[in-house]
């Protein structure tokens, strides 16, 4: 039911801007600097303990997003996969120390895979790649799932260039893993819809059904990556937000903003709309 009670995700020196926000409500909250890579290789254990110490009184659903700077889920090459492993391994080591429960990570899927994949009448130039992709993504996650699984931490798989959201929803199904779901970024799928030919975006939250666990709220042109914030691009919030009222669950739900500046013009907008508070 309508409205929906939305957080945001930030950086740890945003939380003091942030704190009384958060805590009033105790809306979910995403930390977002374990992506950055001198984050993950340097002192992670000191920015986790400063992040708990600004959020002393904090009782939300936490989560914090992962690594994927050059860092895809399907690395080949023998050499490489084992560091990009380790990577993961640690961001949810970071997410457990955190006390967070979930991880952002990137899907693995292009748009080059869409036009590629044999699984469509019109299409089939490399039948099975999208099932060495899938054992590719297991093999490289599987250390960091047995992890998560083990420290009740779950990844959560989000849309970049994803054309057909099914194929995410296979890949996450495929650990049959309570610690793996899917993730939907509004404006990745906003301009999916519109550069690429994808399903606008209340399909990806409808298709995702009971495996959507967490969404970035952001809004775009449909061009690019915009990360505006809502009423300022031209995703169809309302459609949106009643698909997402509709799933049986409530997924963690983040303003994803390019400029943090701009969370209280978006809650200004929602709430205006009767979509959150």
């Amino acid at each position: 039911m309508l409205p929906l009670k939305i957080g945001a995700a930030l950086m740890v020196s945003h939380l003091p801007t942030y704190r009384d926000w958060l805590i009033e409500a105790q809306r979910d909250l995403e930390i977002q600097d374990f992506f950055r890579p001198e984050v993950l290789l340097g002192d992670w254990r000191g920015l986790v303990a400063e992040a708990r110490r600004q959020l002393d009184g904090f009782e939300g659903r936490l989560g914090i997003h992962g690594p994927f700077y050059d860092l895809p889920l399907d690395t080949a090459d023998p050499e490489i996969a084992p560091i990009v492993s380790r990577r993961y391994r640690t961001a949810v080591e970071a997410a457990a120390a955190l006390g967070a429960t979930q991880m952002v990570v990137h899907s693995p899927f292009t748009t080059w895979d869409w036009f590629n994949f044999g699984d469509h009448p019109r299409r089939g130039n490399a039948p099975s790649d999208r099932e060495r992709k899938i054992a590719r993504t297991q093999a490289l996650l599987r250390d960091a799932v047995a992890l998560a699984e083990a420290e009740g931490v779950t990844l959560v798989i989000e849309n970049i260039e994803d054309i057909d959201p099914a194929y995410r929803r296979d890949l996450a199904a495929s650990f049959a893993s309570d610690a793996v779901r899917l993730s939907i970024d509004t404006g990745h799928a906003h301009y999916a819809h519109h550069a690429t030919g994808a399903p606008p975006v209340d399909y990806f939250v409808t298709d995702a059904g009971a495996m959507l666990a967490h969404v970035h709220l952001q809004d775009a042109d449909g061009f690019a990556d915009r990360h505006w914030p809502p009423g300022r691009g031209t995703v169809n919030w309302h459609a949106v937000f009643r698909a997402i009222a509709a799933l049986p669950q409530r997924p963690h739900l983040v303003l994803e903003l390019r400029d943090a500046a701009d969370i209280p013009a978006a809650m200004t907008y929602l709430t205006r709309e009767g979509l959150a508070c």
